[in-house]
C-alpha cells in the first residue's frame, strides 16, 4: 500500500474548510498522494475499498460520530492500512480506546504541517507515534490489560463474537451458523456475561483487545 515514491492518504474531517486546507497543503508534498477526503466516518468507510489508502488521517471529533466509529468499521471491512488520529484534544480514556482498537498514531492539530508530515512518514513505515500527552495513560493501560487472565471462549463463542465483529445481525448470524435466532441471542447473553459486558459495542471492544488473534 505504501509505494517507493508515494504514500496514499485519505483525509477524514467534518470541518470542510480545515479539511480542504489540509488537503491542499498535503498535495504540495511530493511524497504524498491524497486519494480522497470525507466529512464523516460513514462516508470514509464507503470510500475505503475504492481509494485503498495507506494511511487514513482521521479527525477524532466528527460531529455526531467519533473516530472509534470509523476504526471499528474499518476493522470489520478488513482494512489493512494505518490510521493516524488527528485531534484538537480528547480524554485519556478515548486515546486508550483508539490505540487498543488499532490506531497507529495520535497527533495534535496545533502542530505544524512539518510535524504532521514527519508523523505520517513514521506511521507509513509501520512505527507507532503517540503524542506524549497520551503516551503515559496508554502505557499504563497496556500494563493493566496484560495482568488479568481472560476467560476462554468456546468454538461457539468465537463464531458468534467473530460474526458480531463483522457487523452481522442476529438473524444473519443464525443463518450463517444454521441455528435458531433464539439460540444466537442466548449465546450472546452467555458470552457477554462471561466477558463482563452489556452491549454489542462493549463486546466488540473487549474482543478486539483480548481475542482478535483467535477470531
Amino acid at each position: 500500500m505504501v509505494t517507493e515514491t508515494t504514500v496514499r492518504l485519505l483525509v477524514v474531517d467534518d470541518h470542510a474548510m480545515f479539511r480542504e486546507g489540509l488537503v491542499r497543503m498535503l498535495e504540495k508534498e511530493p511524497t504524498f498522494r491524497v486519494v480522497g477526503q470525507a466529512g464523516s466516518a460513514a462516508e470514509a468507510l464507503a470510500m475505503l475499498k475504492e481509494t485503498d489508502p495507506a494511511i487514513v488521517l482521521l479527525d477524532v471529533d466528527l460531529g455526531a460520530e467519533r473516530a472509534i466509529d470509523f476504526v471499528l468499521g474499518a476493522r470489520r471491512a478488513r482494512y489493512e492500512g494505518h490510521v493516524l488520529a488527528v485531534t484538537a484534544g480528547m480524554s485519556d480514556a478515548e486515546a486508550i480506546q483508539l490505540v487498543q482498537a488499532g490506531v497507529t498514531g495520535i497527533v495534535h492539530k496545533h502542530h505544524s504541517i512539518n510535524t504532521l508530515r514527519d508523523t505520517i512518514l513514521l506511521v507509513a513505515k509501520g512505527e507507532v507515534s503517540i503524542e506524549n500527552t497520551y503516551l503515559a495513560p496508554v502505557l499504563r493501560s497496556m500494563d493493566r490489560t496484560r495482568k488479568p487472565k481472560t476467560p476462554m471462549l468456546t468454538p461457539r463463542d468465537k463464531a458468534v463474537v467473530g460474526s458480531v465483529l463483522h457487523g452481522l445481525t442476529n438473524r444473519e448470524i443464525a443463518t450463517k451458523l444454521a441455528i435458531s435466532e433464539g439460540a444466537i441471542k442466548a449465546s450472546l447473553r452467555h458470552v457477554c456475561a462471561k466477558l463482563g459486558v452489556r452491549t454489542r459495542s462493549q463486546l466488540v471492544k473487549v474482543a478486539l483487545e483480548h481475542y482478535k488473534d483467535q477470531l
